[in-house]
């Protein structure tokens, strides 16, 4: 069976010298159990490195990490905004792009999903407990393999129902930026407690568009609907190469 290779975003480290790119090994590990190969597209990579290298790539994941700039979608700053890079916003804007426009899978986890709606026209909540409260812990303070809060999902007639298939599960939370208004073509798919969105996809599901506010990689060893997304991926990734 083959290996599909599934570009994978990186951080990148902010006021520090020598600069550094970085992903957590978690995302790695889950994209090759689930039968893929990972490969790093860190922000510092080349306009020509990325030319070369994307005809190349079956599917793309977009991962978690700092703040995006809400300059991206025309505010200032929150006092709490940290850890933006421009330099990955760029690059992981501009993947969005090419994926939607090559018709690449894509599967955007927490800072991913919210890149994929500001790229499509939608906007954030700049820090959730301004809005709704601290009632879920949407920034937790437990280990990152542990679930805090449930969602519930919309399972019929959903990409992400059908890859799930249960209308509630458990998941970690490690954010303070949510989403605020939906980008064009996307639909909410799952919620919070508190009606924060906590998942989305695209309208049209020929299309593989898939993005989750929690960390399903950090979930896998023992949740099987956090496999069952990076499965999906790989999946969609294999579709795509035999087409």
């Amino acid at each position: 069976m083959s290996q599909p290779l599934i570009g994978v975003s990186t951080s990148i480290t902010i006021g520090e010298y020598p600069e550094r790119a970085y992903v957590n090994s978690a995302y790695l590990r889950a994209v090759e159990e689930a039968g893929g190969i990972p490969v790093l597209l860190p922000p510092q990579l080349s306009a020509a490195a990325r030319e070369t290298l994307w005809p190349r790539l079956d599917a793309l994941v977009l991962t978690g990490g700092g703040d995006i700039d809400p300059a991206r979608f025309g505010e200032s700053a929150h006092p709490k905004t940290a850890l933006v890079s421009p330099a990955r916003d760029a690059l992981e804007l501009e993947l969005v792009d090419r994926a939607l426009t090559d018709d690449v899978p894509l599967f955007g986890i927490c800072r991913g999903l919210q890149v994929l709606n500001v790229a499509l026209g939608g906007t954030l909540h700049q820090h959730v407990p301004d809005v709704v409260g601290d009632a879920v812990q949407h920034s937790q303070a437990e280990k990152r393999h542990v679930a805090t809060h449930p969602v519930k999902l919309l399972t019929e007639g959903t990409r992400l129902g059908d890859i799930l298939g249960t209308p509630e599960l458990a998941v970690n939370s490690f954010h303070h930026q949510a989403l605020r208004t939906l980008g064009r073509g996307l639909r909410e798919v799952a919620w919070a407690p508190d009606q924060v969105i906590e998942a989305i996809e695209h309208e049209d599901r020929r299309r593989f568009v898939v993005a989750v506010q929690w960390h399903p990689e950090d979930l896998v060893d023992h949740d099987a609907a956090a496999r069952a997304l990076f499965s999906a991926v790989v999946e969609a990734a294999r579709a795509r190469g035999r087409s």
